[in-house]
């Protein structure tokens, strides 16, 4: 993971008023953007769509729209590029690409919320990273938003009814969560000077040929349906899901990831980002006709409560890296 020293130093004392209020801004249109891929992407499977090769063509679309955004980003700089064309390929290949084969690998052992479980405990890693590589200790109120927001968590992917583990699927959702932790760091991380524009779409082409070789090889299945998909509201052409995979859950949600990382800072940014799983569940009952329990409707309060914790404990760290020493 690259260094991220903006989460608490130069940019802190900046981070609030109109740049804070744009980051929460950035981070909930790219969790809410995030949390429509599972309902878009359960009308293809349902037809007979791989998960690899739904996620190959929601990268790859995205790749392709953002492509001409980072060219023009750069504006020719590309000296700035190559000098950071290890922060890129570490984007792609971990952030972009490994993330999603070792979510979709761990769901093959284990049931779908305990991966998402321990894929989601990504902002704790950034919380450890930020206190071990930059000595951010967390306060009090930031480890009491993340408590509520494991709680939160465990009753929104409904895990007390009972769960299915297995060693591999354990080892493959933590393989998600370095994926998911890597996201977060590096998208803060304003001091390479490289476009957030750039990267996402660096980053996206670097994980579309990663997912593609993964497929060329038979590591990752690749089928495909032209049947309609079936949503409450009726079917559609196979086509239609796909450009929002495409556009709205991958290029759309991962620019303003960015965005959000650069103005939140890694730890706040990974926190807001928690709102995906609830807006998931939201889409669901929306899309899939799959009506949230009460207890899912608690958890995803918690998840919310949390995240507001979160954000009163970073403006202690924000106040603390503004005082004079």
């Amino acid at each position: 993971m690259t260094a991220v020293t903006h989460d608490a130093s130069s940019s802190a004392p900046a981070a609030g008023g109109p740049r804070l209020a744009s980051g929460l801004g950035f981070a909930v249109a790219s969790a809410l953007a995030f949390g429509l891929s599972g309902s878009f992407a359960r009308g293809l499977l349902d037809t007979g769509w791989s998960p690899g090769a739904v996620v190959l063509v929601r990268v790859g679309l995205a790749a392709l729209v953002v492509a001409p955004f980072g060219l023009r980003a750069l504006r020719g700089r590309w000296s700035v590029l190559r000098g950071n064309a290890g922060v890129v390929a570490a984007y792609g290949v971990l952030a972009v690409a490994g993330a999603q084969f070792c979510y979709f690998s761990a769901v093959q052992h284990m049931q779908v919320g305990p991966a998402l479980l321990i894929e989601y405990t990504a902002p704790a890693a950034v919380v450890v990273w930020m206190w071990l590589r930059h000595g951010q200790r967390p306060g009090p109120v930031t480890l009491l938003g993340a408590a509520l927001a494991v709680a939160g968590l465990v009753l929104l992917l409904d895990l007390l009814s009972g769960a299915d583990l297995s060693t591999a699927g354990v080892l493959w959702s933590l393989g998600a969560m370095v994926g998911a932790a890597t996201y977060f760091v590096i998208s803060a991380d304003e001091s390479t000077g490289l476009p957030a524009l750039a990267l996402a779409a660096g980053g996206l082409l670097v994980g579309t040929l990663v997912l593609g070789l993964l497929g060329l090889v038979g590591v990752l299945s690749m089928t495909a349906s032209t049947d309609d998909a079936v949503y409450a509201a009726g079917s559609v052409p196979w086509w239609l899901p796909l450009l929002g995979l495409g556009i709205v859950t991958a290029a759309i949600a991962y620019t303003t990831g960015i965005a959000a990382g650069r103005r939140l800072g890694s730890r706040l940014a990974s926190f807001v980002a928690l709102l995906e799983v609830v807006a998931a569940v939201v889409f669901s009952w929306l899309l899939l006709d799959e009506l949230p329990r009460p207890v899912q409707l608690l958890g995803g309060l918690l998840v919310l409560a949390g995240v507001l914790a979160v954000k009163a404990g970073e403006r202690g760290v924000r106040r603390l890296a503004a005082t004079p020493t």
